[in-house]
């Protein structure tokens, strides 16, 4: 504690000493510098002024304290320079704007021995400030009844600047009735005052605008400007001033009351109350105008305030006076004369007597269908009137007595372009303006049966597709009649028409309602390839009214029938057997199958290809004709047994097919070729008496059977002659390899192939081959080119078989009946 006593005492006494020295070395050392210097600058060099070594000053630790908030100043310790740290502004140093001068007091420590250093910083002003005025717009309010010379105080500018750079003068804008007369203030302010040098005149311009500059004393001076508005206020020294001392109007009797007469317009250059304006009738206006007529005090509009009658009064004469809402109010005036003028005002009548209405669309052209009737109260060309109606109408106006018309049918009517007319009948006065009035009668047309029934098309073209079910819907054949009610109801039919002795009604069938057309049958290309037909379409009118329209159903084919193989001839289910030399040369055509089909000839286009060859090498098939041949020489690695499968196979999607086994058996001896088979003699049995007679009566009663039935057939399947010659048989199967034709006419799918023909040129004779039932043999005949058929029971088949032929062409119906006489006939011959 004793230690701690004495140690402080040793301080206060270096503190005291160190006091003593300080009062010793108070001089102020003295700088002055412009504001605004750049940082960095050197403003003195310490060490050199105030006598101090540089190399000791970092040694005795050279400190530099600033008086201020702020450290602006920084002494390089190294050079003892004394530089600015921060650029320093007067005008916020020193804010009073009293002082002269600006100070920045600094205090350098150096220790070791211990020395202080005053220092003081004059802060030079420089003009970097322009003046300012506290308001950028001055508004001033000057009566326009201020004498010239009126002074007005302005705000004055402030520059923080000062002396020389403070505001030295001001600047006014160029005006005809403005100047300014500047003012020093005790401090040395200077302040301007507004000078009225001209009275002023707000009705010639009510708003001046100057610009104030105030300009400072600095080098280079500046400046700055305030905005000085000066409204000029109104006195009342304006008297209200109509657009015309006088008004003449002409108005018409009857106008409507509160329509508007005129409206009157007052001026008055014033401005506020002095401007605003009342109107008022003078006391030279009599009552009775005064009563007619209502003047508005606000707008100056004059209206009708009664019935304006031109037989009353012709002329309204008033004086009106405009005043302004001034204390001392001022007030103009200005005549008004209305003249009455007569008008139009009867509109005409019309009047309709008598009208005809509903009429017969087919009512003749100038018959009268109405009486009308016009009138109008008014005289002279007032009273005139023209009567019209509306354009492109069937019906006309005609003048039959004064002030009558009759309304007639111009042009014929016709109710389904128009079942009703609206005519609109329209009477006009030849006043100014002109008045009309009008009345609309209304024509209705009644419906008379003179349409007849249409049909979209007059030609139908229906496709069926055969094997139809039958009932099935074949089309809608539906007409248009545009009468009404019973005039419109129409009835279908077939017109009847018989085919082949079959009436049209038995295969088809037409809904009498709504013109569906059904097929009553199921239809076979095959038989039945097209019909011909009309349909009649009638309404139940009186007289009824008809159409018809042409009907052509066609039977679209469909491949409903399998090729049949006619040759080679064989059973169900047998075999071909043919015999052929094994020295037959390349070439040789040793089988022709023939096949047919009865459906179109698109479906009946037959192909043939192997199904089956033994040896692929040895035969060829021409697969359109069919005729098979060698394709060389028998070899002896060939074998003696052939075995050929030929399938024919139609066009029809899907494709229908048959076919045919030929076994072919080659033999050493020289035995023809199917294609070179030539006459071959009959051979008949030896009959005994018994068995001749019995075969005389079978056949002669075969005979008489088969006539009387033929007879009865021609006469069922006759039909008329066609008109164009008749197609060539389908059933025909043509070709001319080899000059060879081979013709098939009468076709059976039984056991026994009754007829083949072929025909074969190569030796100028027709070769019939004609398979007879199994057991028996062929029997063989041959007729010369040149000669007819003969009497032999040969040339009677062959008779026989041509009248069959013609006969199923003719008639499908025989077919089965034919297989069955011809297969009889054979057998008894």
């Amino acid at each position: 504690m004793e230690s701690y006593r004495r140690s402080q005492r040793r301080r206060y006494v270096w503190i005291f000493i160190i006091s003593v020295l300080l009062d010793t070395v108070r001089a102020v050392t003295h700088y002055s510098i412009p504001e605004e210097m750049e940082e960095g600058s050197v403003v003195a060099n310490l060490a050199s002024d105030l006598g101090l070594d540089v190399k000791t000053l970092a040694g005795r630790k050279m400190r530099l304290d600033i008086r201020s908030n702020k450290k602006y100043l920084d002494v390089n310790k190294e050079t003892g320079d004394l530089f600015i740290l921060e650029k320093m502004d007067r005008e916020y140093l020193c804010t009073s704007k009293t002082a002269t001068t600006c100070f920045i007091k600094l205090e350098m420590t150096l220790e070791n021995p211990v020395r202080i250093f005053n220092i003081e910083i004059e802060i030079v002003d420089i003009n970097d400030n322009s003046p300012k005025f506290w308001r950028g717009t001055i508004n001033l309010d000057i009566s326009e009844a201020t004498a010239a010379g009126e002074r007005f105080s302005l705000s004055n500018a402030v520059d923080p600047d000062i002396g020389s750079n403070s505001i030295k003068t001001y600047h006014l804008s160029e005006s005809e009735h403005f100047d300014i007369e500047i003012q020093t203030g005790r401090d040395g302010s200077k302040f301007a005052d507004l000078i009225l040098k001209k009275a002023l005149d707000r009705e010639q311009q009510a708003l001046h605008n100057l610009i104030l500059t105030a300009v400072d004393g600095g080098v280079p001076a500046r400046s700055g400007t305030a905005s000085i508005i000066v409204r000029v206020l109104d006195t009342n020294d304006n008297t209200p001033q109509f657009d015309k001392d006088s008004y003449t109007i002409n108005l018409t009797e009857n106008a409507p009351i509160g329509s508007l007469v005129v409206k009157l317009n007052a001026t008055d250059k014033d401005k506020g109350l002095n401007s605003e304006i009342i109107y008022s009738y003078s006391l030279y206006t009599s009552e009775k105008t005064q009563q007619t007529f209502r003047l508005n005090p606000d707008n100056g509009e004059i209206r009708v305030k009664e019935i304006i009658n031109y037989e009353d009064f012709r002329i309204y004469d008033m004086e009106i006076i405009a005043t302004d809402k001034a204390v001392n109010s001022l007030s103009g005036k200005c005549k008004v004369k209305i003249s009455v003028t007569d008008m139009n005002d009867n509109h005409p009548e019309i009047s309709i007597k008598s009208l005809s209405s509903p009429v017969k669309e087919d009512i003749p052209v100038n018959t009268v269908i109405a009486l009308v009737s016009v009138s109008d109260k008014d005289s002279g060309e007032n009273g005139q009137v023209d009567i019209n109606i509306s354009d492109h109408l069937p019906f006309a106006l005609k003048e039959s007595s004064d002030n009558y018309y009759e309304l007639i049918v111009s042009e014929p009517l016709d109710r389904e372009k128009m079942p009703e007319y609206d005519i609109t009948i329209t009477v006009t006065d030849r006043g100014n303006p002109p008045l009309s009035d009008n009345e609309t009668i209304t024509v209705e047309l009644l419906d008379v049966n003179d349409n007849v029934p249409q049909f979209p098309q007059t030609f139908y073209t229906i496709p069926v597709m055969e094997n139809n079910a039958p009932g099935a819907l074949l089309s809608s054949l539906t007409a248009i009649d545009p009468d009404l009610h019973e005039n419109q109801y129409l009835v279908y039919f077939i017109i009847e028409k018989e085919i082949m002795n079959t009436s049209m009604s038995m295969l088809f069938s037409i809904n009498p309602e709504n013109g569906n057309l059904y097929a009553l049958k199921t239809f076979d290309y095959e038989i039945e390839k097209e019909f011909l037909f009309h349909i009649e379409a009638r309404d139940s009118g009186v007289p009824p009214l008809s159409s018809n329209v042409t009907v052509h159903i066609i039977i679209m084919d469909q491949n409903d029938n399998t090729p049949v193989i006619v040759s080679p001839w064989r059973a169900h289910g047998s075999v071909v057997e043919e015999k052929i030399p094994r020295s037959t040369d390349k070439g040789t055509l040793i089988a022709k199958v023939i096949a047919i089909d009865s459906d179109s000839v698109h479906n009946s286009r037959i192909t043939y290809q192997f199904l089956q060859n033994t040896d692929a090498t040895l035969f060829s098939l021409d697969q359109y004709n069919g005729e098979i041949r060698t394709m060389r020489m028998f070899s002896y690695r060939d074998s003696r047994h052939q075995r050929l499968v030929v399938i024919a196979k139609d066009n029809g999607e899907p494709a229908l097919s048959a076919t045919v086994t030929i076994k072919l058996s080659t033999v050493e001896t020289a035995l023809k070729t199917y294609a070179d088979m030539t006459e071959v003699p009959l051979e008949y049995d030896i009959f005994s008496d018994l068995n001749l007679y019995l075969v005389i009566g079978l056949g002669s009663v075969s005979f008489l059977l088969l006539i009387t039935i033929l007879v009865t057939i021609v006469l069922k399947c006759q039909k008329p002659k066609p008109s164009k010659a008749a197609p060539p048989s389908r059933n025909s199967v043509i070709s001319e390899r080899n000059s060879t034709i081979a013709d098939s006419t009468l076709v059976s799918n039984d056991a026994y192939w009754y007829s083949l023909f072929l025909a074969e040129t190569r030796k100028g004779k027709l070769v019939v081959r004609q398979p007879v039932p199994k057991g028996s043999r062929y029997i063989v005949s041959s007729i010369p080119r040149s000669t007819g058929l003969t009497e032999t029971s040969d040339s009677a088949a062959s008779t026989l078989q041509t009248g069959l032929s013609s006969l199923l062409h003719n008639c499908p119906l025989l077919r089965t009946n034919v297989r069955f006489l011809s297969l009889n006939i054979f057998w008894i011959l």
